[in-house]
């Protein structure tokens, strides 16, 4: 029951309306007899702060999307360890009237990529923003290598020298056995493929942060193509419930039942 005591948590962000963060977390709140409610709000970047400020310190809190992730990561109080790693923040929430931010992608990337079986040797990461931070973090934590592919040139320059700042080893884009496409394209059907099977030859693994009913025109490719590939619902799934448990540190996640919820809508 929504009432005076329900503590709200939303996900901020533009577009919004196609995630299924709003069904899953209200899933998990349902089943864990949680005071919460979670819901989905398309929001400018100037409205960013001010939103998340408010939800924490009312009792709530959330997660942040594309673009604002990188934005995120100025408006809190307290940046925890993975956040300021990152350089970005897609968790906060607010204890002892400060508001906190971090970032549960790095976990999401490192379980949803686990699961695929990845063979050693370098990620190509392919985008720029947050996620592809994250990617990048999650890829040093392994000890692996980079390459970094963006529409950007001057971009991707700068997500490599960032890289190179924090020691990981730079690595040419055709030697590198996991993919990761941490841009939106495969979120409408029309868009181009972030990066073709032929311009990853040595990989085995891709991961697509992008998730649609029916999975992404880029996963089944490179499914097409040989490799081990998945959207990123299990992303989805494992930062959530990462998230989830810095909103409630009491609580266990309940992590197959946000799986089974994220799978059915995507059926």
């Amino acid at each position: 029951m929504i009432d005076g005591a329900t503590r709200v948590f939303a996900l901020l962000g533009d577009p919004v309306a196609h995630s299924l963060s709003p069904a899953m977390h209200n899933a998990a709140f349902r089943a864990l007899g949680l005071p919460g409610v979670y819901v989905a709000l398309r929001c400018d970047p100037a409205d960013l702060p001010p939103l998340m400020r408010a939800l924490a310190r009312a009792g709530g809190g959330g997660n942040v999307t594309v673009p604002h992730k990188e934005i995120a990561a100025g408006a809190v109080d307290r940046l925890l360890e993975t956040a300021r790693e990152v350089g970005a923040c897609n968790t906060f929430w607010s204890r002892d009237s400060e508001v906190l931010g971090d970032n549960t992608d790095v976990a999401g990337v490192l379980s949803a990529v686990e699961r695929l079986d990845p063979p050693p040797g370098p990620w190509l990461v392919v985008g720029t923003g947050g996620g592809a931070r994250a990617a990048v973090v999650a890829a040093a934590k392994l000890g692996v290598g980079v390459a970094v592919r963006s529409r950007s040139p001057d971009r991707a320059r700068e997500l490599e020298r960032w890289a190179a700042e924090r020691d990981l080893e730079l690595s040419d884009p055709s030697d590198c056995t996991v993919v990761v496409n941490a841009t939106p394209l495969g979120l409408r059907p029309d868009d181009p493929l972030p990066v073709v099977p032929a311009e990853a030859p040595s990989a085995c693994v891709a991961l697509d942060m992008v998730y649609r009913p029916g999975e992404t025109m880029w996963v089944r490719a490179m499914r097409q193509a040989g490799r081990r590939a998945a959207d990123g619902r299990a992303m989805l799934v494992a930062q959530g419930a990462s998230a989830l448990e810095c909103w409630f540190p009491d609580a266990d996640a309940p992590e197959e039942i946000m799986r089974a919820t994220v799978d059915a809508a995507l059926r």
